[in-house]
């Protein structure tokens, strides 16, 4: 789950790291009330939207406070597309408006799960305000990443380790100590996935900033996150992806157009792959879990057919808690509901797969059976040529 940079800011000034002076404005009338608390001639005016890449899409801007309700007015509404979103962009529906602060130097810091150690890895990067990714491709050296046991508090080789990069005087190095733990305490006690701070900067002032800031959280941990949860933005999510977590659906939308219906995340990953090995994209991924009843895979078939690049869709069921006669029945049912006109294949392996084929084959509905998964990506992509 993703929150907004002026969420994640207070969730780090709730634990003692130090933030940018700013308000979150929800409407234009708000702003002019709003930004009297900003002490600064200049502020910086942001727009909130899950996605990176704003400054380059003309969703942060550097103005007189004069004009923040001008710029603010521009600003709402305003539809930001960046290499996250996609060309369909996202509207700008919320501002943050902060001080501007002069800058002496940028720094990139960040922190999150490493699944393949079991380690949380902290980033830190000279480089910062920039794509770290690049960053890590063109200068490598500049990147340092440090896997650390998960623990309470971070040890003095730790902190020395993660920030000997940065060339930090002694005031900055107890500064840099506090927000390190900051980042480590939220990462444990808050279930988050991710903690990035780009750029930590160092003012003329010689003060330590987190100018920017990123969060997402584990949404299988949200059951014991009740106020993380009410950070949840609706408005920046798929439409598609808030009614299947409903249904306690894995889907998320993709750009191809076969549609994919699978159970469990490995074989949908290997669905996917096989599509695109014989030259098409798939239109999503979307996981119904060991048990899916007949209302999980109408809700999926729904799920598939809302998305109008769908021009067939691929059903790819391994039997093994579930049972393939009942999850054909749920196909039948859910494909005469949903009057679906486009072609449908469906591959059965497993428990009671010879049932689901002859319950598929006798449907009287145009359903071709795959003997296997080859056989079904291959089928598919000829049916919808």
């Amino acid at each position: 789950m993703n929150i907004h940079e002026h969420q994640a800011k207070q969730i780090l000034k709730e634990f003692g790291a130090p933030i940018t002076n700013g308000v979150v404005v929800f409407s234009v009338d708000e702003i002019e009330e709003k930004i009297k608390s900003l002490t600064s001639n200049k502020i910086v005016i942001k727009a909130q939207i899950h996605a990176g890449g704003r400054g380059k899409a003309g969703g942060v801007k550097l103005i007189d406070k004069s004009q923040a309700l001008i710029e603010g007015k521009k600003m709402f509404g305003k539809v930001l597309v960046t290499p996250q979103t996609g060309p369909e962009g996202k509207k700008v529906k919320r501002v943050y408006f902060q001080e501007a602060y002069d800058i002496d130097k940028e720094f990139y810091l960040s922190c999150l799960i490493d699944r393949e150690s079991s380690k949380i890895a902290f980033i830190s990067s000279t480089e910062g305000g920039v794509d770290i990714e690049s960053v890590a491709k063109n200068n490598p050296e500049k990147v340092v990443t440090t896997k650390i046991d998960i623990k309470n508090s971070l040890s003095i080789d730790d902190i020395e380790n993660i920030t000997k990069i940065f060339s930090f005087d002694q005031k900055q190095k107890e500064d840099v100590k506090s927000l390190l733990n900051a980042l480590n305490n939220i990462l444990i006690k808050k279930d988050a996935s991710l903690i990035e701070i780009n750029p930590l900067i160092i003012t003329k002032q010689k003060k330590l900033i987190c100018l920017d800031a990123k969060m997402n959280f584990d949404d299988n941990a949200m059951y014991r996150q009740a106020e993380i949860l009410k950070l949840r933005d609706l408005n920046e999510e798929e439409e598609a992806e808030i009614e299947a977590s409903k249904f306690g659906l894995a889907y998320i939308k993709l750009n191809g157009s076969i549609g994919c219906m699978v159970n469990g995340a490995g074989l949908a990953m290997a669905t996917m792959d096989i599509i695109k090995l014989y030259g098409e994209e798939p239109a999503n991924f979307l996981d119904v879990g060991g048990g899916a009843t007949k209302d999980q895979v109408t809700a999926a078939f729904k799920l598939i057919l809302s998305d109008k690049k769908v021009k067939g869709i691929l059903i790819n069921i391994f039997g093994g808690i579930m049972r393939c006669d009942v999850l054909a029945e749920g196909v039948v049912e859910a494909a005469r509901k949903n009057k679906i006109k486009v072609p449908l294949v469906v591959r059965l392996a497993g428990t009671n797969y010879e049932k689901g084929i002859e319950i598929l084959d006798k449907s009287g509905l145009k359903i071709l059976s795959a003997s296997d998964l080859n056989d079904a990506a291959k089928k598919i992509v000829d049916q919808i040529k």
